[in-house]
């Protein structure tokens, strides 16, 4: 690995790096690409994807990836650390025309070996659900087809003109929306609905069941508040979409659900995050990048914090229970494009964090305690509040990458999260503030959060699809007839089948904003935008000064791409990450480097978190 210093040095590609777990080495045998392997000349493309399932096959070998270049889609087998990648191999590879793939989603809750429903959004505006298994295209979505009548005309000196003939022509036309998709996701726990953004700042909800219709949609409004509306679609029978959400100004960029699956966090263009109640259609938060877009925003495994990167160069950490800027960390020299959390190494410890020795065994014992900490929100309460007198120590693990081709790690430790709080006193996350930036809302209302209840049972990765176990109560059971009929009353409509309702109630914010009957669909223009002026948002809670929050130092920021980076994803073993030419990279944990696959036939493929 190179050195430390400056001049060329800095500049050379690095294929390893040191933490405090040990090192991760770069595995040239494990990279996906095109199978020509050529760089991908990237100028005008849209952003290079990944994303992963497991499919729970009896070979022992279940996980598979997808990814997009240009205008081509592949779907390899995901061999991981243990064997080489066979890109001449792959499942399925398709060359769209006219339009490029942008994003992608796998729903793990219906996957198996026989089939997998693939989600994929294009530059042009449209959805398609496929299936790279059976090579099959079940639906299109926003590219609805419409038919006209053109009629032939003969002209003569009796009759100016004469009707002769009828012809049909069929035209192509997206009556949803004709922006770009910049996000689509499948709800957790559910089959059948789905949920897209647009460049245009709009968010659609969809059901695979039903149709979009032949002409554009109606909307009436549902619920409107600061910088956000939402509306139904008014219609005779239930059709797509079935609600419609306006975000803020701008493209909206991504979204994310809670671990949980009841609360969305979103970032757009203006420079807001916005976190919602998604069953309420409530607005729970909302926070203010230093300055310009935001790009990028995840979850931390246990629901408290989110993370968001932008063009401000900056990663910037929110708690969800405080509705706070908690710290920003500067580690980038130009926008960051994906943040994730790394639910392996992120965890609680009783006393100073375990050292590796490198070996399998050592990191194996390792990350297994660090996962039944990370996996259990209930477990680090417990912990703080005991009486033992042996310190408790909280690390949230997250990394970033960004368009000047580097990767940061960072550590999100206890003296930032409880900055004036002995180790040993019995607190909670909650209602801990920072001296020096004044709290956010002073109604002085209380929040129940998913964090002062039972806890999510997988914390994961953001950068993963969640999986229907975390939302283990939650079937694809949505009043869709509801929605479209009885739009009055969705403030009580739910769109999962929750049991776990108890600890949910009715809290008033001061941003949430109350249920708003329906309304004409021409009311669509009139919803009003609060418009806040960035320069009046700078010093307070919404946005606070540099000096007033902690900033964060990355552990590690090295360069290891030529061209901007566009994924980031942490599994079991490995990380995954990705650059705009095309190139998957992944990069083995401690102790996993050079495994032989025959070491691990007793074990199912640690990758993929579902």
């Amino acid at each position: 690995m190179a050195t430390e210093g400056g001049g060329k040095e800095m500049n050379e590609i690095k294929t390893q790096f040191t933490t405090r777990e040990g090192l991760y080495k770069l595995l040239p045998h494990s990279e996906y690409s095109r199978p020509n392997r050529v760089p991908f000349n990237s100028q005008g493309s849209n952003p290079v994807r990944v994303s992963f399932v497991n499919l729970n096959d009896q070979s022992g070998n279940g996980d598979r990836l997808c990814f997009n270049v240009g205008r081509e889609l592949y779907f390899y087998i995901y061999k991981g650390v243990r064997k080489a990648a066979d890109l001449s191999k792959p499942i399925d590879k398709r060359i769209y025309k006219g339009t490029q793939p942008t994003c992608h989603d796998f729903n793990h809750l219906t996957a198996t070996a026989e089939s997998v429903s693939l989600l994929v959004g294009f530059s042009a505006g449209q959805v398609q659900l496929i299936d790279p298994i059976k090579k099959e295209t079940s639906k299109l979505f926003n590219e609805e087809t419409s038919c006209q009548h053109l009629w032939k005309v003969d002209w003569n000196e009796e009759n100016e003109g004469s009707k002769t003939s009828e012809k049909a022509l069929v035209t192509v036309q997206r009556l949803i929306d004709k922006s770009r998709v910049t996000c689509v996701k499948w709800v957790p726990g559910s089959e059948s609905l789905f949920l897209v953004a647009h460049s245009s700042g709009n968010m659609y909800l969809y059901n695979v069941e039903h149709t979009c219709g032949t002409t554009a949609p109606h909307y009436q409004l549902l619920k409107q508040g600061e910088s956000f509306a939402v509306h139904t679609c008014k219609s005779k029978s239930t059709r797509n979409p079935l609600l419609k959400w306006t975000v803020g100004e701008g493209a909206l960029n991504e979204f994310a659900f809670s671990p949980d699956g009841k609360f969305l966090a979103c970032v757009s263009q203006d420079g807001f995050l916005r976190v919602f109640n998604f069953d309420s259609v409530e607005l729970h938060g909302t926070m203010k990048s230093y300055f310009g877009g935001l790009l990028c925003v995840c979850w931390s495994p246990d629901g408290k914090y989110i993370v968001t990167g932008g063009e401000d160069d900056l990663v910037t950490v929110w708690s969800f229970v405080d509705c706070r800027v908690i710290a920003r960390g500067h580690g980038h020299k130009s926008w960051v494009s994906v943040v994730a959390f790394d639910p392996y190494t992120t965890s609680v410890e009783e006393s100073d964090p375990m050292e590796f020795s490198g070996s399998d065994e050592d990191f194996q014992d390792l990350l297994h305690f660090g996962r039944d900490r990370a996996n259990s929100t209930q477990s680090r309460l417990s912990k703080r509040n005991s009486t033992e007198s042996r310190p408790v120590s909280v690390t949230y693990r997250f990394g970033s990458v960004g368009q000047d081709t580097q990767l940061c790690l960072w550590d999100l430790t206890e003296d930032i999260l409880f900055p004036h709080q002995p180790l040993s006193r019995a607190r909670t996350h909650t209602n801990v503030m920072n001296a020096t930036s004044p709290p956010a809302g002073s109604t002085g209302n209380s929040v129940t959060t998913p964090g002062n209840s039972a806890p999510p049972p997988l914390p994961r990765s953001n950068s993963l699809p969640h999986s229907a176990v975390s939302n283990a109560g939650s079937k694809s059971s949505v009043a869709d007839g509801a929605i479209a009929s009885g739009v009055s009353k969705f403030a009580t409509l739910s769109l999962h089948d929750r049991k776990d309702r108890h600890h949910e109630k009715d809290h008033k914010r001061n941003h949430s904003m109350g249920h708003i009957s329906s309304k004409s669909s021409d009311k669509l223009n009139l919803v009003t935008k609060t418009k806040t002026d960035p320069a009046k948002t700078l010093g307070t809670p919404l946005c606070p000064r540099m000096e007033d929050v902690p900033l964060l130092e990355p552990l590690i920021c090295k360069k290891i791409a030529h061209e901007r980076l566009t994924v980031l994803i942490f599994l079991e073993d490995c990380i995954v990450t990705a650059c705009q030419e095309g190139f998957i990279c992944t990069w083995g944990r401690p102790g996993k480097v050079g495994l032989l696959s025959s070491q691990n036939q007793a074990n199912s493929p640690g990758g993929t978190v579902v």
